[in-house]
């Protein structure tokens, strides 16, 4: 089990990696230098204009990264042992739901053990929807306000010169 996590770690930081350096690209210069010249030091412009401007981004970052976590089926398939026991140990082989889908749906003749593949994807299909809709409340709870004064202020300063 902890290997399957460390692999799946190790493959959805470079795509949060390189989604969050382009969201932190796009913002506005604008943002940053009227940050600057209120007196904001390297940091506080960091923190404070650029983050709280894309935090939106970031969170569909990660929000993306998990996705792509959640839907890979071979590399924990063939690193994770599947052994379909429950063990208490982070040590011991174990199984996924994605990987018995994927082991046992072409040899399943058609009956009971299909339709519990069936279900299973199901299972897989309920979960990545309460997913999405958790990251969509998280999103609209954290970072609703902030971002839309923080929109509105922008517009403001490009219609004002």
């Amino acid at each position: 089990m902890l290997a399957g996590g460390i692999i799946i770690a190790i493959m959805i930081v470079p795509i949060i990696t390189s989604v969050s350096r382009e969201v932190l690209r796009s913002v506005p210069r604008l943002q940053r230098e009227a940050a600057y010249a209120l007196g904001a030091t390297r940091w506080e412009v960091t923190r404070i204009a650029v983050l709280s401007y894309a935090r939106k981004g970031l969170f569909g970052a990660v929000i993306l990264g998990l996705g792509r976590a959640l839907g890979e089926t071979m590399a924990v398939t063939m690193v994770i042992g599947n052994r379909p026991e429950i063990a208490a140990s982070l040590f011991a082989p174990g199984y996924t739901l994605a990987s018995v889908v994927a082991n046992e749906f072409t040899e399943t003749p058609p009956g009971i053990h299909l339709e519990a593949l069936f279900e299973i994807g199901l299972v897989l299909l309920g979960i990545t929807l309460l997913v999405n809709a958790l990251a969509r409340l998280l999103l609209t709870t954290f970072s609703g306000p902030a971002l839309s004064a923080s929109y509105s202020n922008e517009r403001s300063l490009e219609l004002n010169p």
